[in-house]
């Protein structure tokens, strides 16, 4: 055998990328046909904000590039008069963008055009690029703001915007979160770079974390870097990502693998090299737990109002109205990274208009709008206790597949819609995570349950807020770093299903640990339940034969029942 056959080869992106740079590919734009794309058009046109699929062809999704998440009142207006033109969906996105959906063959040049000409830009939204910087909703003008990194960002996004050496050539995407504030309405744990707010003699900074993702919390690279020297450091990054990652198996080439295969010592070897001088060692980190009310106070006095989105669906009405009373208001508008609406600005804590969905702290991926979710995810939010789940501020990622855009594992209670026929007919479900204390990327949430019938999932989930609030702490997240994490999941699981069975919801204390442990608990608390498999030795035969008991559907689901045969899939 050659020894180049031996050789890794580049994955099928990179063979086109060295074959044409995008940004060549882009000198032609004007002259595609959109109504016969190729295999490597659609790659290429993924670096322009442009989506769509071999199977869904006809149909393009255009993605907004919205720097921090702010926009005028004027182009959030100008959006929604553009999406009504053309009958189009508009959705926010977890990384504080939007999201245009339903755009024809005929009409993609010339909408995203109308985008890019505006002052809006699509450029490097997809694709194998730095995708849109985000911070937090509160940047520069909450109460919890130390640094404002708008002007950071701005910088970042200037450096890397139609910059020929970057434009779709990294190896993979890289997501960058960066907060100056001590408390934030949301985790930036998922970045696979992350500038957090930090504090080194006095002085505050940023600590900085690499190598996150949707199911991975990003690491501590024991880095303190001022203000002045983040732009810096964000430069040899991409560099060094640009020069070190790998660019042959597709699936290992987020900066995660990188660091899996060198080591996270070797990858800031590279990153320091680009950067010209020793890194400072870690400052102490500057992140506290809070909840955040529909009305904040602002440093100026003045206030702000979260307008939660119908779970990241927007109107044009609403978009027009939100658009209108920023303008005769002077308040500002600006989409946070848990897919709401922030007006900042208010004179007083003031509801303005009031949101359609109790949905502040539910993250819900794009659902039917993507090819690879399963389910309608935002219409099976029906399915969760969103009373409770609003009233203690617990937070939610749903996902509509593993790949994890509604970053399950880095919420309080996570779940992944999936189908299932383990209780019956082939039926929508989900799978269920627990136990992340992400506040401080401490931990990713752990499975309980590998897969729960969409028509049981209220009821499960009620059940385990029923036992948090017997706990007494005042959030899940502390409930989950001092109990949860403290058990096994088959324990949990079986916990969670003994609870179901008897209509109880038992308050959980340990005093001790270890499986002989968790097992008396059960006989001592369950001792009328029949787990139907012996607990001697393991817990996993009794959940899963316990849950098959409970939750085996009967009949059709008469709240809603999602199609198996998605009409996107045609």
């Amino acid at each position: 055998m050659q020894t180049e056959e031996l050789e890794p080869k580049l994955n099928k992106r990179e063979r086109y990328k060295a074959r044409l740079r995008p940004i060549d590919y882009f000198k032609d734009f004007e002259n595609i046909d959109f109504e016969n794309l190729g295999e490597g058009d659609r790659l290429f046109l993924q670096d322009f904000g442009i989506f769509t699929t071999d199977f869904l062809e006809d149909e393009f999704t255009i993605r907004l590039r919205i720097a921090a998440g702010m926009l005028t009142h004027e182009q959030f207006s100008y959006i929604a008069d553009v999406v009504e033109e053309y009958d189009l969906t508009v959705i926010t996105t977890a990384r504080g963008g939007l999201q245009i959906h339903g755009v024809d063959e005929e009409n993609v040049l010339e909408i995203w055009k109308k985008f890019n000409m505006h002052g809006l830009t699509t450029w490097q939204s997809f694709g194998d690029n730095i995708r849109n910087i985000v911070t937090d909703a509160f940047d520069g003008r909450g109460v919890y703001c130390e640094i404002e990194t708008y002007p950071i960002i701005m910088q970042m996004q200037e450096y890397i915007i139609k910059n020929p050496r970057y434009v779709g050539m990294l190896p993979r995407r890289v997501s960058i979160g960066i907060s100056g504030n001590s408390a934030s309405v949301t985790s930036f744990f998922a970045n696979d770079l992350y500038f957090a707010l930090a504090k080194k003699d006095g002085v505050y900074g940023f600590n900085v974390y690499m190598g996150g993702k949707n199911t991975e919390i990003a690491q501590d690279t024991d880095i303190f870097l001022l203000q002045s020297e983040v732009f810096d450091f964000f430069k040899a990054f991409t560099e060094a990502f640009y020069l070190h990652g790998s660019r042959f198996s597709r699936s290992k080439t987020r900066l995660f693998y990188l660091i899996e295969d060198i080591g996270l010592e070797h990858l800031k070897a590279h990153i320091e090299k680009e950067y010209g001088k020793p890194f400072e060692s870690g400052g102490e980190l500057q992140l506290d737990k809070k909840l955040f009310s529909p009305n904040e106070k602002l440093k100026d006095g003045t206030y702000s109002y979260c307008y939660q989105t119908d779970f990241a669906r927007l109107s044009v009405k609403e978009m027009k109205d939100i658009s209108k009373f920023a303008s005769e208001n002077n308040v500002e508008i600006r989409i946070g990274v848990d897919q709401n609406i922030y007006l900042l600005g208010l004179p007083d804590a003031s509801t303005p208009f009031a949101s359609p969905k109790e949905s502040s702290t539910i993250i819900a991926c794009a659902g039917n709008l993507c090819p690879y979710s399963f389910w309608s995810i935002k219409n099976e939010t029906q399915y969760l206790p969103l009373s409770k789940i609003a009233e203690h501020g617990i937070t939610v990622g749903f996902s509509g597949c593993i790949k994890g855009c509604g970053r399950h594992r880095h919420t309080d209670i996570g779940l992944v819609g999936l189908k299932t026929n383990n209780f019956g007919d082939t039926d929508g479900g989900a799978r269920v995570f627990i136990g992340a204390v992400h506040t401080t990327g401490q931990s990713i949430g752990r499975m309980l349950f590998s897969m729960v019938p969409l028509v049981h999932l209220h009821k499960t989930l009620e059940v385990i807020i029923e036992i948090y609030e017997q706990s007494g702490y005042k959030n899940f997240e502390e409930f989950s770093e001092a109990i949860l994490n403290k058990f096994s999941e088959e324990f949990l699981a079986l916990w969670v299903l003994a609870n179901l069975q008897t209509g109880k919801a038992l308050k959980l204390e340990p005093t001790s640990s270890g499986f002989e442990y968790e097992k008396n608990l059960l006989k001592t608390n369950f001792g009328d339940v029949d787990f139907l498999e012996p607990i001697d030795e393991e817990f996993s035969h009794s959940v899963s034969a316990l849950a098959k008991k409970l939750w085996t559907v009967a009949g059709e689901d008469p709240t809603y029942k999602p199609k198996i045969n998605r009409v996107n899939f045609r």
